[in-house]
């Protein structure tokens, strides 16, 4: 394979083991990271409400200081500072995407569910010889290299945390020239779904695994023995870890799937066309609102996007209003409706369609549309209405994508 020409951010994600001593200085850090950043939260949510001042990054770094003096809060000194800035400028960009309308108003963190991390910048670790040591340690971490960093990389950030299930993990970031794949001029349109995950405009269908699903048993005997236990007791401390072990087993199994398909997926087609699906308004259904969740549609949708910013190819998301399961793809004629308990029917040209396999085709066909000439066009004889066809974009590709993994 030849290699970019383009660098971009990729991160590289290993498990290690501390030591006793790391373990409980990294749990120290934890805490301290998640006691700033609500304080600083609180201190901005009030000057807001209070006095209509907003309070920006180096306000919050200057009170940083200032807690630090404090005889209540000298325990801050104990860990590195970087973390600490870190979380002050994740808390910054909270607010940013919440002034842009990316998101809602940042909230608090949570000892219990919020997740647990820290991030270094290079001032606040060592990377030599394939050691990694952080600040505030004497000894580097055990970390099981799975797979080599490209090489000369020269990390910027890393970040430690641990999961649910009690696991360590360090995502090392660093400029990468990854491999191009081969050339390829094929162009296929994608339909997602519940019982076949995707169904391919080439009339293929991949079957959803559903791995929650089949550990859905495994899982709910956790958290009733869980639910059993004393609070504050160490037997439920050891359910909790059965229970995070049980989810942990579907998340790694659910992202290694997505992983395979999706880099099948760049590598075999130049161009691939998504729905622009809004999964979040879709999960109000209660009856599907499980199998949704299960399928993740949006991490899928993620890992083509920085997949194919990697390889040189192209996402078109077509818009979620687009009738594709309603239009021939022979003839373009438009169905009055189509109930989601018709999974084949046959149009009036005599033409027997599998609902997703004609999906599929007719997002391709207005991708490519899209693709040749900006206009929204569809494979129909007329458009409804007299307006635009179908409003689609070409999705951008991202800037920087941190926590990916090839």
């Amino acid at each position: 394979m030849a290699v970019a020409t383009t660098r971009v951010k990729r991160a590289f994600k290993y498990r290690f083991y501390p030591t006793d001593a790391q373990a409980a200085e990294l749990s120290r850090t934890f805490g301290c990271v998640r006691k700033v950043y609500n304080m600083a939260l609180a201190a901005r949510t009030e000057a807001w409400a209070l006095c209509r001042e907003m309070v920006g990054y180096n306000a919050t770094s200057a009170m940083l200081t200032g807690w630090k003096r404090t005889e209540e809060l000298a325990y801050l000194n104990e860990v590195s500072s970087v973390p600490l800035q870190q979380t002050l400028r994740h808390l910054q960009g909270a607010f940013s995407n919440f002034w842009a309308r990316r998101a809602k108003y940042p909230t608090f963190k949570s000892r219990k569910k919020s997740r647990r991390s820290a991030e270094y910048t290079t001032s606040g670790f060592r990377y030599r010889n394939g050691a990694l040591t952080l600040a505030k340690m004497t000894e580097p971490l055990a970390v099981v290299w799975s797979r080599p960093l490209p090489e000369g990389a020269r990390p910027s950030t890393v970040t430690v945390s641990q999961d649910s299930a009690g696991r360590w993990f360090v995502s090392v970031l660093c400029d990468d020239r990854p491999a191009l794949a081969a050339p390829a001029n094929a162009a296929v349109g994608i339909d997602v779904g519940i019982t076949s995950l995707v169904t391919l405009s080439t009339g293929e269908k991949v079957t959803n695994p559903r791995h929650g699903r089949k550990d859905r048993e495994r899982l709910a005997r956790a958290q009733w023995d869980l639910s059993r236990k004393a609070g504050g007791s160490n037997n439920r401390e050891k359910a909790r870890l059965k229970v995070g072990r049980a989810h942990a087993r579907i998340a790694d199994r659910r992202r290694d799937f997505l992983h395979k398909l999706t880099t099948r997926l760049v590598r075999e087609n130049q161009t691939i066309v998504i729905e622009d699906l809004t999964v979040r308004n879709m999960l109000k259904n209660r009856k599907l609102a499980r199998a949704i969740s299960d399928s993740s549609w949006t991490e899928m949708r993620s890992m083509l996007e920085y997949k194919a910013d990697w390889y040189g190819r192209e996402v078109i998301a077509v818009d979620r209003w687009f009738p594709s399961s309603k239009l021939c793809s022979t003839c373009g004629t438009l169905q009055s409706r189509m109930p989601l308990n018709v999974r084949e029917w046959t149009c009036a040209c005599g033409t027997t369609h599998d609902r997703d396999v004609n999906a599929a085709r007719n997002i391709l066909a207005a991708g490519l549309a899209v693709a040749a000439c900006g206009d929204g066009a569809r494979p129909q004889r007329s458009t409804p209405g007299g307006q635009s066809s179908v409003k689609q974009e070409v999705v951008p590709p991202p800037r920087s994508r941190a926590a990916a993994q090839s």
